[in-house]
């Protein structure tokens, strides 16, 4: 079983126990989350598909900590001008397991 949530504006496939990381979410370590836009849920080979979320279908997830992503630098110039321009930027993400999906 699995459904296809959207979280923080980005669609995830989730399944139970799983994993995943997404953009930073105000939530706190242990706290649980439910997300009610849910897309899509198959219950093994049952599509079900909302136009556009799904009435009923949640998804509860378990904060499980905060983490930063890999440093990405970004350097900006200009021959012959002068002009150079060195950045760095670290994405902030969110660790949470899927506890239960239900529709």
């Amino acid at each position: 079983m699995y459904a296809i949530v959207e979280i923080a504006g980005q669609q995830f496939k989730v399944e139970k126990d799983r994993y995943i990381y997404t953009h930073h979410l105000d939530a706190n370590e242990g706290d649980t989350l439910t997300f009610d836009k849910v897309l899509l849920t198959d219950d093994n080979g049952t599509v079900s598909v909302g136009k556009p979320h799904l009435s009923g279908a949640k998804v509860t997830a378990k904060v499980l900590g905060h983490a930063k992503g890999d440093k990405v630098i970004i350097f900006k110039k200009k021959r012959r001008k002068g002009y150079a321009k060195k950045n760095g930027h670290r994405q902030q993400f969110t660790k949470i397991v899927i506890e239960n999906i239900t529709f």
